[in-house]
């Protein structure tokens, strides 16, 4: 390999000296993971007679600057023998004391030499050079991120409100909610980033063809049709399990009806349009609905006449549905917030009796209530099986009347009211009821909320705009990273069990884990190409999960490295429910006027962490892999 790596570099340089883009490409060929602006850099720097070529010796000194890390060097010097080659219990001894192998670590060792050490007499040895380590230490192996969680290892014959749904909202839009284009790539992103739970805004449109857009806004329009064939082509690129097409339906019974004819037409047998015969009356597991398609919408009758009316003509055939709206509140939409839900909580029941008037400190609210007629065609109606799109009245009246397959969506303000006043009861219909929650309409910027307040209480599907960079998503990202992409993870215990007492703001009996991170240092961190400077670089951790897990610390700033800055700092943190937090790492430029830039984060649940010497990955705000730039880190935790 040595050989073969010598003959490239000289071949490269037969005809005299390079220039930085074949410098750049021979880098590449000899399997040296390196940045473009980082070559460049050191390019400049070696290049000595600042010609804009260099010599092989210049080359070879460029390759010794991207291949040597210091820290590793330190590691395998405290493991090796005479500092020049690991043996194989030297390795065994290392995956043991740090990396916390435990099982079959011998076998591990050897697999690790075969696969990594490039000098065939020492593997042929069964040793280790530092090369070899250094390139097991860059590997996949070495990610933070277990590779346990990279598949789905959870049960997935729990019921579907069991579990949390990697779900998005307004899907079709790729910017802002007013005036931003309507796009099929919104629906096909979504996918592959393992989304499960996916808006379709439709509204009637010209030739008897439903449109999809935002309505009374100026966003473009798609056809509904090209919409769903891009759902089919894409729905199970990622993961396996069901998805879920949440429809806000606007159109008029006959466009309804062909809606109900694409789904059909489109989806074929995947469409789940009757009840499965060993789940009547409850819902099904994601296993049982392995590449199947839901529909949720309002819905007509039991799932019991739907059942009998299988194969019967539809066609015309439209009934009426009546909602109540509450005259604070305006529709799906935008809620300021539910006075029944809200008041009582306050009051306790602060009622007049007779009239259903509550008085507040002297004043008496009139709560008016109007009702709205919506016309549901039966086709589309019948397509409706275990996702019944429900109105939330209160948590009272679903302990009371919810059916096991009406799920109710809920907006920010008004859930985030509830999540403070009634978190027992909030968490108590989460345990039966699958409950969505969205941004507010006045967001026409697309921004999300955190997601993270919401996933506390157990709310299966918390809906943000995928199309909008930022923390919410990364946690969102972060999260369904776990249970190997798959859209769905499994709720903890006390999110499902009837018995708990659980309330994410007043935890009691917990058992928590304490983690301690040292930070060791960054890997060709990203220069921004407006930095003149070589970055002033500092790293934010930072805990999501309960209120009271919550925190942040951070690094010193390295001045002027962003190559290979050292911090060997070490943060603790005291996490009390463990199943529930993200941690994430987020590395900044520091900026003295314009403040600190975002340069990049990586974010992963904090029970899919590795222990030991972990590199960890950095992606950009809009989620896209920034290799090789990375952070080196040592990881420990104990409960």
């Amino acid at each position: 390999r040595e050989l073969k790596q010598r003959d490239q570099i000289q071949d490269d340089f037969r005809g005299g000296k390079i220039n930085l883009e074949k410098t750049q490409r021979l880098l590449e060929k000899l399997d040296i993971r390196c940045s473009y602006i980082h070559v460049k850099r050191i390019f400049k720097d070696n290049d000595r007679l600042k010609q804009g070529r260099i010599t092989i010796e210049e080359f070879r000194a460029i390759y010794r600057i991207l291949t040597h890390r210091e820290e590793i060097v330190e590691i395998f010097n405290a493991y090796s023998e005479n500092r020049k080659i690991l043996l194989e219990n030297n390795l065994v001894q290392f995956l043991t004391q740090e990396q916390y192998t435990t099982e079959m670590s011998k076998t591990i060792a050897f697999e690790i030499i075969q696969k990594y050490e490039p000098i065939e007499e020492v593997r042929k040895a069964r040793q280790m050079s530092l090369e070899g380590f250094t390139r097991y230490m860059d590997s996949r192996e070495c990610q933070l991120f277990k590779n346990e969680c990279r598949k789905v290892y959870q049960d997935m014959t729990h019921p579907l409100n069991d579990y949390f749904i990697s779900s998005s909202h307004n899907t079709y839009l790729v910017s802002d909610q007013l005036v931003g284009p309507s796009d099929l790539w919104g629906y096909v992103s979504a996918l592959v980033k393992g989304c499960r739970c996916l808006e379709i805004d439709c509204w009637d449109g010209a030739q008897n063809e439903p449109v999809v857009y935002h309505g009374y806004t100026l966003t473009s329009k798609l056809l509904f049709k090209t919409v769903i064939q891009a759902i089919h082509k894409y729905a199970f690129m990622t993961s396996d399990y069901p998805v879920v097409l949440s429809l806000e339906n606007h159109c008029s019974p006959a466009q309804q009806e062909i809606m109900a004819d694409n789904l059909q037409t489109t989806f074929g047998e995947s469409l789940l349009s009757d009840m499965l015969a060993d789940f009547p009356d409850t819902l099904p597991s994601p296993e049982a609905l392995k590449f199947k398609v839901l529909v949720k919408n309002k819905k007509i009758g039991t799932l019991k006449e739907t059942h009998e009316r299988k194969g019967s003509d539809k066609r015309g055939k439209v009934e009426e549905w009546e909602e109540e709206v509450a005259d604070l509140e305006e529709e799906e939409e935008e809620e300021k917030f539910k006075e029944s839900e809200i008041f009582e909580s306050v009051l306790g029941e602060n009622q007049d009796k007779e009239t259903g008037v509550k008085k507040l400190s002297g004043v008496t609210l009139f709560k008016k209530k109007k009702t709205r007629k919506l016309k549901i065609a039966l086709a589309l109606s019948d397509l409706v099986i275990y996702t019944k799109a429900e109105k939330f009245k209160s948590f009272q009246h679903s302990r009371l009347y919810q059916q096991f397959n009406e799920n109710n969506s809920i907006g920010e303000t008004q859930a985030r009211k509830l999540s403070k006043l009634r978190a027992h009861e909030f968490i108590f219909h989460t345990r039966k009821f699958i409950t969505r929650i969205y941004p507010k309409a006045t967001r026409a910027d697309s921004s999300n909320f955190n997601p993270q307040e919401f996933w506390n209480i157990g709310c299966q599907m918390v809906a943000l705009n995928f199309q909008t960079p930022g923390l919410p998503m990364d946690l969102q990202n972060g999260k369904f990273l776990d249970n190997g992409g798959s859209g769905y993870i499994l709720k903890p215990h006390f999110l499902r069990e009837s018995e708990s007492y659980f309330n994410p703001s007043d935890i009691k009996d917990s058992m928590p884990i304490t983690l301690t991170i040292r930070l060791i240092s960054g890997i060709q961190l990203p220069l921004t190409h407006s930095s003149s400077n070589k970055g002033d670089t500092l790293v934010i951790i930072e805990v999501f999960g309960v209120p009271n897990d919550q925190m942040k610390q951070q690094t010193r700033v390295i001045k002027k490295n962003a190559f290979s800055p050292r911090w060997n700092e070490t943060f603790t943190f005291i996490i009390h429910v463990p199943e529930l937090a993200l941690i994430r790492f987020v590395v900044e430029s520091q900026g003295l006027i314009a403040g600190n830039e975002f340069l990049g984060q990586y974010t992963l649940p904090l029970l899919c962490m590795n222990k030991g010497y972990r590199r960890v990955p950095l992606f950009s705000r809009m989620g896209e892999s920034l290799e090789p730039a990375s952070l080196f880190v040592y990881v420990w935790y104990v409960r």
